[in-house]
């Protein structure tokens, strides 16, 4: 199983963007962060086939998690972003249909795309 995670960039505070990943058929998926110098995090996650999510708390109802399992896509979209979530974004897919917030809990990673706010 490969993923490949895009739609990293650099933004202003305050912007919107809109990662996507590619989303093996029933497999839960997620989306974790690392920034520099620090370890990676739980970001969001959806299980399959979709409608259950968990976010984690500093995500504030800025973050959507979102899948389309005709195109094989997964979605982060990302509102009212602020300097703190500036990191490196990776998906995950774990071989289960559950969420889970635990990164071991996920067996295949993509490659990771950069997110950079601005001010």
């Amino acid at each position: 199983v490969q993923l490949q995670a895009s739609g990293g960039g650099l933004v202003e505070a305050g912007g919107s963007l809109r990662l996507s990943c590619t989303a093996p058929g029933r497999y839960a998926m997620g989306w974790f962060r690392q920034a520099p110098g620090k370890e990676r995090t739980f970001v969001a996650s959806i299980n399959w086939p979709g409608g259950i999510t968990k976010y984690a708390d500093f995500v504030k109802g800025r973050f959507t998690i979102s899948r389309d399992d005709a195109k094989n896509m997964m979605y982060l979209q990302m509102n009212s972003l602020e300097l703190e979530d500036t990191a490196v974004y990776y998906c995950a897919a774990r071989r289960t249909s559950g969420i889970s917030s635990y990164s071991s809990h996920f067996n295949y990673w993509g490659q990771g795309t950069q997110v950079t706010v601005s001010s």
